[in-house]
């Protein structure tokens, strides 16, 4: 195992344990991150327990990054599943690999899928907001909005 995934790693456990409530548990012989009693990160094991196990990796569950990562090459639907759930599992032992900026970000983004509003109150907005706030999915969010919102004028439905 290459010494940079084994730094890689150390540093993405560290910053999961930055997030409010996060946890690491050992379910299946592998290590887990945890908020509350769900799992927001798979396969966060040191260097050597993944080498002796599966490729280098971890798998996250996204929503509004989901298309565009699942499109890259280090990226598989994660097995059991999970990856019919928006679960991806993102490989650091290819050509092409992922940043740990990337990482981070998808991290976060998991997180908040799983995590209770009291804790995520605590993170605060996403470092991504603004890229949020103009994606398809809050776009159409806000057009259901305005569809259900009644005219000015109008009572409801004509009787005839």
């Amino acid at each position: 195992m290459p010494r940079e995934l084994a730094t890689l790693q150390r540093r993405l456990l560290a910053f999961v344990q930055t997030l409010p409530g996060a946890w690491l548990d050992h379910p299946w012989g592998e290590v887990v991150a945890k908020v509350g009693a769900k799992v927001f990160v798979f396969g966060l094991g040191s260097a050597e327990e993944t080498a002796a196990h599966r490729p280098p990796g971890i798998a996250v569950k996204l929503t509004d990054s989901h298309a565009a990562v699942s499109k890259r090459s280090f990226a598989t639907p994660t097995g059991y599943g999970l990856g019919k759930s928006g679960w991806l599992t993102l490989r650091f032992d290819l050509e092409e690999s992922p940043r740990e900026a990337e990482l981070e970000s998808w991290i976060e983004e998991s997180y908040r899928l799983i995590a209770p509003k009291k804790l995520l109150a605590q993170l605060g907005e996403p470092a991504s907001h603004l890229a949020r706030a103009n994606s398809p999915r809050s776009t159409r969010q806000r057009a259901v909005t305005r569809k259900s919102e009644p005219r000015s004028g109008r009572r409801g439905p004509r009787n005839r």
